[in-house]
């Protein structure tokens, strides 16, 4: 009998899946599009500035850009191929769902029926709206900021079964206040999503570095995005946190993103300050190999997987 093939992985991008070597230094988390009624006159859905986003962070060394915005919140799909080619940057789409908050009144919950289905057809079909093979590489959810609402587990539940279907990793927006721990055992212990496959984001909303080791020995992925503003509080804890993190052995798990999601934030650049501010930091302090480490080597094995069709 001859013995299968080895399960190849790959990294899902817009232009089509890539050998994760090839995926270079990284923006884990980041939009170039998105709007939602929580961020009125904010919306980010300018083309021209998207492509100088990309232009901007490939002139200072970046290579990739993984965009958390899901199902129905202006992620641009139809345009997101195009500035990918136009600029060398490869683009990671995510489908998913945000919290119900971000989405007009009456979407749900008629868009609850086949959730998980719609988004197995988005990591393995297509993006509705966008050329044809524009795929999902990630799958999107969120915490609540206070008690869970049925909308939450909901969403994850689809998301769980969307990954078992596909091999796509889940990528978790984190408020203020939320339980991680919760989200862990909804996806992990309650769907039975293999820690390393799920990305837990805003970690810098949650300054308490015992938690982010008991998250990271756990074996999920951390992703470090602090708010895309200049001296912003949150930009100054994130290299603390990953001090702390780094030092207790951890390295191996965090990743690094500007989360831009307003207009106004994306005239602080924070895509290009993590390679000209933050990751310089970071070499100066712990060496090269830390900054390749978090931006490079990390996210490669975050976002890589055995992809798999329903």
């Amino acid at each position: 009998m001859t013995p299968a093939a080895p399960a190849v992985r790959t990294v899902r991008t817009v232009l089509g899946d890539l050998d994760p070597a090839e995926l270079g230094v990284t923006d884990s988390h980041d939009h170039l599009f998105i709007r939602s009624p929580q961020l009125p006159t904010e919306e980010l859905d300018d083309q021209a500035a998207a492509e100088d986003v990309l232009h901007a962070f490939a002139a200072v060394g970046g290579r990739s850009f993984v965009q958390w915005t899901p199902y129905g919140m202006g992620r641009g799909a139809a345009a997101l191929a195009r500035l990918s080619g136009a600029t060398g940057i490869h683009v990671v789409a995510a489908t998913g769902v945000h919290q119900a908050v971000h989405y007009a009144p009456g979407t749900f919950p008629a868009l609850y029926d086949g959730l998980a289905e719609r988004f197995a057809a988005e990591l393995t079909t297509g993006l509705p709206g966008a050329p044809q093979g524009v795929r999902a590489g990630l799958i999107k959810v969120a915490s609540d900021v206070g008690a869970t609402t049925a909308h939450t587990r909901q969403v994850m539940a689809a998301a769980a079964e969307a990954h078992h279907a596909t091999g796509a990793p889940i990528a978790v927006h984190l408020e203020p206040g939320a339980d991680p721990h919760f989200v862990l055992r909804r996806l992990h212990a309650r769907h039975g999503v293999p820690r390393e496959r799920i990305v837990l984001g805003h970690l810098t909303r949650l300054p308490d570095a015992r938690l982010h080791r008991e998250l990271a020995a756990e074996g999920v992925h951390l992703a470090l995005d602090s708010p895309s503003r200049a001296n912003h509080p949150a930009d100054h804890q994130a290299f603390d946190l990953i001090a702390d993190l780094v030092e207790a052995g951890h390295a191996s798990q965090l990743l690094l993103g500007a989360d831009t999601t307003t207009r106004t934030a994306r005239r602080a650049a924070g895509p290009t300050r993590l390679l000209t501010d933050l990751a310089p930091r970071l070499a100066r302090t712990f060496g090269p190999e830390l900054p390749e480490l978090l931006l490079t080597t990390n996210p490669a094995a975050a976002f890589a997987a055995e992809w798999r069709t329903p």
